[in-house]
């Protein structure tokens, strides 16, 4: 290299050229760590916010103190942000809150909006050495109370317990309990025997593909048991009373034979009635309905051997029982109660019947089956039972 070479920046002239537009700028570094002045505190210094309560925060224990050397400064800071979570736990009603170390939090909408220097805030918020728990998981979303229930009762529920779904006929609606005693007999047995069991209502006009699979060629009622598929109605009354049987379930067949029979021809002769068109002959049909509705009325009204007092003198007269075969209901009155509101709802409808207020056995046995929940949460509404009857019920000829 040719040492006599001349540096070619000494040629340039010293009046400098960028002196004019620049003579007011302070050249010194902003960034250097000048000794003898303070430097500026961080920003996040000056935030005197009360950290959230969702943030992990916690006390350091004694034996942590002891393992770990730290300064009074550094104890300061490592209680301070705890001292500022405390005042936080109280809000303007007085109302204690408990930070996530704890076992649950607070709200996290009635925080104020996190800003850019919260974030630096969040990250001295722990003491320098102790490490972060896992905070627990708490769902803080909102159920429908009738899901919660469901759900607390499930996790309580015998493990036991027989899978049972029952299939009934849907309303005009295609949703609602639809007319059907059938439906309504097994309805009563499953909701007396206090076993859980699922009920769906089939719309016969649009018969889902996966419930014909399930039962082809079956109408509703059909229950699944423990995934047996099981169609036959009588049947199926006898397994239910075979194995939901006492202690666990209530035995509901009755202790009277004569109670399985009584009232068992009043739906044929309504049904008659109610579909004859021969003006002659509607006096008899209403007639034999009539007689069929006495007879019933006779037995409930007759007392039943263990109504009657062994040591009395006196002949017991007359019964006040609610129900066929007693004080409870039974697998008859699942039966007959279905059909005998019908009777009444239909023939007042289409053929202006009402059943006699002289039958005072048959109303005493109406009103007592209309305050069970077992029977009106089972029952097709009075329009449900009108609707299903306006294309059946035969208008008289003129």
């Amino acid at each position: 290299m040719d040492t006599n070479q001349e540096n070619l920046y000494e040629k340039v002239d010293g009046d400098h050229v960028y002196d004019s537009p620049y003579e007011n700028i302070n050249t010194e570094a902003k960034y250097e760590n000048v000794a003898h002045e303070s430097a500026a505190e961080p920003v996040y210094s000056e935030i005197h916010r009360i950290s959230p309560d969702y943030i992990n925060t916690k006390e350091t224990t004694q034996d942590e103190e002891r393992d770990t050397p730290s300064s009074d400064e550094q104890e300061k800071k490592a209680e301070s942000p705890m001292e500022e979570v405390e005042a936080s736990m109280t809000d303007g009603e007085g109302s204690r809150r408990q930070s996530s170390s704890s076992e649950s939090s607070g709200d996290p909408c009635d925080d104020q909006p996190l800003s850019v220097n919260d974030d630096l805030l969040m990250a001295y918020s722990l003491p320098a050495d102790s490490s972060p728990e896992p905070e627990e998981i708490v769902d803080y979303s909102l159920k429908n109370v009738e899901e919660s229930t469901t759900e607390e009762t499930a996790t309580v529920s015998d493990p036991n317990q027989p899978d049972i779904a029952l299939f009934v006929k849907a309303g005009s609606d295609g949703e609602s309990i639809g007319n059907c005693p059938f439906s309504q007999r097994l309805f009563m047995i499953l909701w007396l025997k206090g076993v859980v069991f699922n009920v769906t209502t089939v719309d016969l006009k649009r018969k889902p593909a996966d419930l014909h699979n399930l039962a082809p060629g079956t109408h509703p009622p059909f229950l699944t048991f423990n995934g047996e598929v099981k169609t036959d109605i009588n049947k199926i009354e006898e397994f239910l009373e075979e194995v939901l049987a006492p202690p666990k379930y209530p035995k509901l067949a009755a202790r009277h034979r004569e109670s399985n029979t009584a009232g068992n021809v009043i739906f044929a002769k309504f049904s008659a009635f109610i579909k004859n068109t021969k003006p002659d002959a509607n006096i008899a049909l209403e007639k034999a309905l009539t007689k069929a509705l006495k007879k019933l009325d006779e037995y409930l009204n007759s007392p039943l051997p263990d109504e009657i007092d062994a040591d009395s003198t006196e002949e017991e007269k007359s019964s006040n029982r609610r129900f066929l075969d007693g004080k409870e209901l039974t697998l008859a009155d699942c039966n007959l109660l279905p059909k005998l509101h019908i009777v009444k709802v239909v023939a007042k409808k289409f053929r202006n019947f009402d059943i006699s207020s002289d039958l005072t056995g048959v109303w005493r046995y109406l009103n007592n089956a209309y305050a069970q929940e077992e029977f009106t949460n089972t029952c097709a509404s009075d329009n449900e039972i009108e609707f299903a009857y306006k294309d059946v019920a035969k208008r008289l000829a003129k």
